[in-house]
């Protein structure tokens, strides 16, 4: 019989894949306490563990006393990224294996992980046809390894831009679901994503959180990644960088702490829901590139808009308010001082 109070009663639970599974909501319970502080103690894979995200999401892990292991292939992250993680005391587990190849599910049955971290789905700077459809295959295999070995859920993050597209003024900040016309594949499988998440956890009872993930901005991102390390590029070489379009198209910029702690949050709340991340806020490219040069007396000049770049974005992060009881807590002034101060 049951283990603990449930809405309308006691609760029925057996066992899966060494889990408890719950009868009545269907969802695994994650077990293990710190024997010192009594806080639940995460087991999590991180899939991208050694990306932009990825590697801070690891800091955050092993920060917080959680147990964490990374997974990547390494074609896009970088080991330097996970040196402070490294340091943190421990060993740092680093699987060199593509989620997609046996070999990952042969990680999962063994680790038993309570949560997996899904970080590579998909990358707005790089994405093309065939990069989108492997991501979405990344996605299916965290999922069946879920399913087959009963990790308690899946974190999956999205970027917002490739999901919402070239939204209607009246409708920013977005909310979620009120995506605009597909213009491209990758904005078609962005939006098969959330479909796929949902299959796996009517039929196959796989637990998981999307999180639609804002202009993302901090140390360790690549330079052609985003737009706030393209501009901090270019200053640390004393060059001035080129806009694409007037400038005037806007971006909602949020720092990647306060992403990483919408991740960690996701690993135990926002069950089943597709969750915006992001500040509300939009700010021009033009104005992003006056706070950042201040004084160096660089100016950007500008050349011909990209086919398919957006005009203005935003996404209400007033869900994230409910469901995660999450709000970012980084001013932009603030991180882009951090960051181009080395901090």
């Amino acid at each position: 019989m049951g283990d603990g109070p449930h809405r309308g009663g006691r609760r029925r639970t057996w066992r899966r894949g060494g889990r408890r599974w719950c009868h009545r909501c269907r969802r695994h319970h994650l077990r293990g306490k710190d024997p010192r502080t009594r806080r639940l103690v995460v087991r999590a894979l991180v899939c991208g563990g050694a990306g932009f995200i990825g590697s801070h999401l690891v800091d955050r892990l092993l920060a917080d006393g959680h147990a964490a292991e990374v997974v990547d292939d390494l074609r896009t992250g970088s080991l330097a990224n996970l040196a402070q993680a490294r340091a943190a005391g421990g060993e740092l587990k680093i699987h060199n294996i593509d989620v997609t190849a046996p070999a990952f599910l042969d990680l999962v049955s063994l680790r038993r992980p309570d949560v997996i971290f899904q970080m590579t789905a998909l990358s707005p700077a790089s994405a093309h046809a065939i990069s989108s459809v492997g991501s979405a295959a990344q996605v299916v295999a965290a999922l069946e390894a879920a399913r087959l070995y009963g990790a308690a859920k899946v974190v999956v993050g999205l970027p917002a831009t490739l999901l919402y597209g070239e939204v209607a003024v009246r409708d920013i900040p977005a909310k979620e679901g009120r995506f605009a016309d597909a213009v491209s594949v990758p904005n078609v499988i962005a939006r098969m994503i959330p479909d796929l998440l949902g299959v796996y956890r009517e039929v196959h009872a796989v637990e998981y959180t999307a999180l639609a993930v804002a202009n993302v901005y901090g140390p360790r991102q690549r330079s052609e990644d985003g737009v706030v390390a393209s501009f901090a590029a270019a200053l640390a070489a004393g060059e001035s960088p080129e806009i694409y379009g007037t400038g005037r198209q806007t971006r909602d910029f949020i720092h990647v702490d306060d992403v990483v702690d919408a991740y960690v949050r996701a690993a135990t709340k926002g069950d089943g829901l597709l969750i915006n991340i992001g500040t509300g806020v939009q700010t021009t490219i033009a104005a992003l590139w006056r706070v950042m040069s201040g004084t160096s007396g660089l100016r950007a000049s500008t050349v011909k808009a990209r086919p398919g770049d957006i005009s203005r974005f935003a996404i209400s992060p007033v869900r994230a308010r409910i469901h995660l009881a999450w709000a970012p807590f980084t001013e932009l002034n603030d991180g882009l001082a951090a960051l181009l101060g080395g901090n």
